[in-house]
Protein backbone atom coordinates (compact mmCIF):
# COMPACT_ATOMS: atom_id res chain seq x y z
CA UNK A 1 0.00 0.00 0.00
CA UNK A 2 1.39 3.45 -0.66
CA UNK A 3 1.61 6.22 1.43
CA UNK A 4 -1.04 8.03 -0.66
CA UNK A 5 -3.33 4.87 -0.20
CA UNK A 6 -2.83 5.12 3.27
CA UNK A 7 -3.99 8.56 3.56
CA UNK A 8 -7.16 8.22 1.81
CA UNK A 9 -8.07 5.05 3.96
CA UNK A 10 -7.52 7.12 7.05
CA UNK A 11 -9.38 10.27 5.90
CA UNK A 12 -12.36 7.23 4.73
CA UNK A 13 -12.32 6.32 7.80
CA UNK A 14 -12.39 9.53 9.78
CA UNK A 15 -15.23 10.64 7.53
CA UNK A 16 -17.24 7.83 8.57
CA UNK A 17 -17.21 7.94 11.84
CA UNK A 18 -17.95 11.50 11.68
CA UNK A 19 -21.03 10.33 9.81
CA UNK A 20 -22.17 7.62 11.96
CA UNK A 21 -21.44 9.93 15.21
CA UNK A 22 -24.16 12.51 13.43
CA UNK A 23 -26.11 11.55 10.24
CA UNK A 24 -26.41 15.26 9.70
CA UNK A 25 -23.39 16.03 9.44
CA UNK A 26 -22.17 17.64 6.13
CA UNK A 27 -19.63 15.36 6.16
CA UNK A 28 -21.33 13.01 3.78
CA UNK A 29 -19.86 15.38 1.12
CA UNK A 30 -16.05 15.27 1.18
CA UNK A 31 -16.74 11.11 2.22
CA UNK A 32 -18.65 10.83 -1.06
CA UNK A 33 -15.48 12.27 -3.21
CA UNK A 34 -13.29 10.16 -1.44
CA UNK A 35 -15.51 7.14 -2.38
CA UNK A 36 -15.54 8.42 -6.02
CA UNK A 37 -11.59 8.31 -5.92
CA UNK A 38 -11.05 5.15 -4.82
CA UNK A 39 -13.72 3.67 -7.08
CA UNK A 40 -16.56 3.06 -4.97
CA UNK A 41 -19.01 5.34 -7.34
CA UNK A 42 -22.32 3.68 -6.66
CA UNK A 43 -21.61 4.10 -2.66
CA UNK A 44 -20.89 8.31 -4.02
CA UNK A 45 -23.82 8.65 -5.56
CA UNK A 46 -26.14 6.94 -3.16
CA UNK A 47 -24.62 8.89 -0.63
CA UNK A 48 -25.14 12.29 -2.15
CA UNK A 49 -28.33 11.63 -2.77
CA UNK A 50 -28.92 11.02 0.33
CA UNK A 51 -27.20 13.89 1.78
CA UNK A 52 -29.19 16.36 -0.81
CA UNK A 53 -32.62 15.30 0.19
CA UNK A 54 -31.56 16.88 3.41
CA UNK A 55 -29.38 19.98 2.12
CA UNK A 56 -30.95 20.54 -1.78
CA UNK A 57 -28.81 23.83 -1.86
CA UNK A 58 -25.52 22.22 -1.26
CA UNK A 59 -23.65 22.87 -4.44
CA UNK A 60 -20.46 21.09 -3.79
CA UNK A 61 -22.41 17.79 -2.88
CA UNK A 62 -24.00 18.21 -6.30
CA UNK A 63 -20.70 18.70 -8.09
CA UNK A 64 -19.28 15.70 -6.48
CA UNK A 65 -22.55 13.98 -7.30
CA UNK A 66 -22.27 15.20 -11.39
CA UNK A 67 -18.73 13.80 -11.07
CA UNK A 68 -18.86 10.43 -9.58
CA UNK A 69 -22.45 9.75 -12.15
CA UNK A 70 -19.64 10.85 -14.75
CA UNK A 71 -17.28 8.31 -13.69
CA UNK A 72 -20.30 6.21 -13.17
CA UNK A 73 -21.36 6.53 -16.77
CA UNK A 74 -24.70 8.04 -16.23
CA UNK A 75 -23.99 10.77 -18.54
CA UNK A 76 -27.56 12.03 -18.65
CA UNK A 77 -27.97 11.90 -14.83
CA UNK A 78 -24.84 13.66 -14.84
CA UNK A 79 -25.79 16.62 -17.17
CA UNK A 80 -29.13 16.92 -15.24
CA UNK A 81 -27.12 18.22 -11.86
CA UNK A 82 -24.93 19.93 -13.76
CA UNK A 83 -27.72 22.17 -15.80
CA UNK A 84 -29.49 22.68 -12.15
CA UNK A 85 -26.09 24.14 -10.72
CA UNK A 86 -25.30 25.95 -13.82
CA UNK A 87 -29.11 27.78 -13.16
CA UNK A 88 -28.29 28.61 -9.87
CA UNK A 89 -25.09 30.16 -10.90
CA UNK A 90 -23.93 31.00 -14.45
CA UNK A 91 -20.43 31.25 -13.59
CA UNK A 92 -19.73 28.13 -12.16
CA UNK A 93 -16.42 26.93 -13.81
CA UNK A 94 -16.21 24.10 -12.38
CA UNK A 95 -19.58 23.36 -13.69
CA UNK A 96 -19.07 24.13 -17.17
CA UNK A 97 -15.98 22.64 -17.02
CA UNK A 98 -17.76 19.09 -16.16
CA UNK A 99 -20.26 20.00 -18.28
CA UNK A 100 -18.18 20.53 -21.62
CA UNK A 101 -17.12 17.07 -20.87
CA UNK A 102 -20.22 15.19 -20.65
CA UNK A 103 -21.29 17.00 -23.42
CA UNK A 104 -18.28 16.67 -25.82
CA UNK A 105 -19.20 12.43 -24.53
CA UNK A 106 -22.41 13.07 -25.99
CA UNK A 107 -21.65 13.64 -29.34
CA UNK A 108 -22.57 17.08 -28.68
CA UNK A 109 -19.61 19.29 -29.67
CA UNK A 110 -21.22 22.87 -30.23
CA UNK A 111 -22.67 22.78 -26.62
CA UNK A 112 -19.53 21.46 -25.54
CA UNK A 113 -17.72 24.38 -27.12
CA UNK A 114 -20.26 27.08 -25.53
CA UNK A 115 -19.14 25.58 -21.61
CA UNK A 116 -15.55 25.85 -22.89
CA UNK A 117 -15.84 28.83 -24.35
CA UNK A 118 -17.66 29.89 -20.67
CA UNK A 119 -14.54 28.45 -19.13
CA UNK A 120 -11.82 30.04 -20.14
CA UNK A 121 -14.14 33.61 -20.30
CA UNK A 122 -14.05 33.62 -16.38
CA UNK A 123 -10.50 31.92 -16.45
CA UNK A 124 -8.62 32.62 -18.94
CA UNK A 125 -5.38 30.97 -17.61
CA UNK A 126 -7.23 27.31 -18.34
CA UNK A 127 -5.01 26.55 -20.77
CA UNK A 128 -6.48 22.91 -21.16
CA UNK A 129 -9.71 24.30 -21.70
CA UNK A 130 -8.36 26.21 -24.79
CA UNK A 131 -6.63 23.28 -26.07
CA UNK A 132 -10.39 21.35 -25.99
CA UNK A 133 -11.73 24.84 -27.35
CA UNK A 134 -9.19 24.72 -30.53
CA UNK A 135 -10.50 21.49 -31.65
CA UNK A 136 -13.98 21.89 -31.08
CA UNK A 137 -14.87 25.45 -32.93
CA UNK A 138 -16.74 25.40 -36.27
CA UNK A 139 -13.71 24.98 -38.90
CA UNK A 140 -14.17 27.66 -41.77
CA UNK A 141 -16.11 26.08 -44.62
CA UNK A 142 -13.56 25.71 -48.20
CA UNK A 143 -13.51 28.85 -49.74
CA UNK A 144 -11.56 29.57 -53.07
CA UNK A 145 -8.23 30.49 -51.45
CA UNK A 146 -8.07 27.83 -49.64
CA UNK A 147 -5.65 25.21 -51.00
CA UNK A 148 -3.50 21.89 -49.96
CA UNK A 149 -4.08 19.74 -46.94
CA UNK A 150 -6.39 22.68 -45.28
CA UNK A 151 -8.96 22.15 -48.57
CA UNK A 152 -8.96 18.60 -47.97
CA UNK A 153 -9.73 18.67 -44.02
CA UNK A 154 -13.08 20.87 -45.31
CA UNK A 155 -13.93 18.61 -47.65
CA UNK A 156 -16.87 16.89 -46.76
CA UNK A 157 -15.86 14.10 -49.01
CA UNK A 158 -12.73 13.04 -46.23
CA UNK A 159 -14.69 13.42 -43.17
CA UNK A 160 -14.91 9.62 -42.57
CA UNK A 161 -13.50 7.90 -39.69
CA UNK A 162 -11.18 5.83 -41.69
CA UNK A 163 -9.70 9.04 -42.84
CA UNK A 164 -9.63 10.26 -38.83
CA UNK A 165 -7.91 7.19 -37.39
CA UNK A 166 -5.45 7.81 -40.21
CA UNK A 167 -4.94 11.55 -39.03
CA UNK A 168 -4.93 10.16 -35.67
CA UNK A 169 -2.33 7.09 -36.42
CA UNK A 170 -0.27 9.66 -38.38
CA UNK A 171 0.14 12.16 -34.95
CA UNK A 172 -1.82 15.13 -36.44
CA UNK A 173 -4.27 14.76 -33.23
CA UNK A 174 -5.44 18.28 -33.79
CA UNK A 175 -6.80 17.63 -37.37
CA UNK A 176 -8.18 14.22 -36.58
CA UNK A 177 -10.08 15.55 -33.77
CA UNK A 178 -10.99 18.42 -36.18
CA UNK A 179 -12.48 15.62 -38.44
CA UNK A 180 -14.47 13.66 -35.87
CA UNK A 181 -16.09 16.65 -34.58
CA UNK A 182 -17.34 17.43 -38.09
CA UNK A 183 -18.93 13.86 -38.22
CA UNK A 184 -19.95 14.56 -34.80
CA UNK A 185 -22.05 17.63 -36.03
CA UNK A 186 -24.48 15.33 -38.29
CA UNK A 187 -24.20 12.00 -36.55
CA UNK A 188 -23.87 13.17 -32.20
CA UNK A 189 -24.85 9.37 -31.95
CA UNK A 190 -21.94 8.05 -33.63
CA UNK A 191 -20.34 5.85 -31.19
CA UNK A 192 -17.31 5.62 -33.07
CA UNK A 193 -16.53 9.10 -34.23
CA UNK A 194 -17.17 9.67 -30.17
CA UNK A 195 -14.05 7.50 -29.57
CA UNK A 196 -12.16 8.52 -31.97
CA UNK A 197 -12.45 12.19 -30.79
CA UNK A 198 -11.75 11.62 -27.05
CA UNK A 199 -8.57 9.94 -28.74
CA UNK A 200 -7.47 12.71 -30.50
CA UNK A 201 -7.84 15.00 -27.54
CA UNK A 202 -5.76 12.51 -25.37
CA UNK A 203 -3.06 13.12 -27.64
CA UNK A 204 -3.52 16.44 -28.35
CA UNK A 205 -3.21 17.77 -24.48
CA UNK A 206 -0.33 15.21 -24.01
CA UNK A 207 1.49 17.08 -26.64
CA UNK A 208 0.61 20.41 -25.33
CA UNK A 209 1.83 18.94 -22.19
Amino acid sequence: MSADDAVTISAIRRHEERLERDPASLAFAPLADLYRRVGRTRQAIDLCRQGLARYPQYTTARLILARALVSEGDLAQAQAELRALLEANAQDVLSHRLAAEVERRLGRVDTAAEHLEAVVGLDPSDRESRTLLAVLRTAAPPSAETTGFARVLADDTFATLAFGQVLLDQGLAEEAGQLFTRILRKDPDNARARTGLEGALRARLRRKG
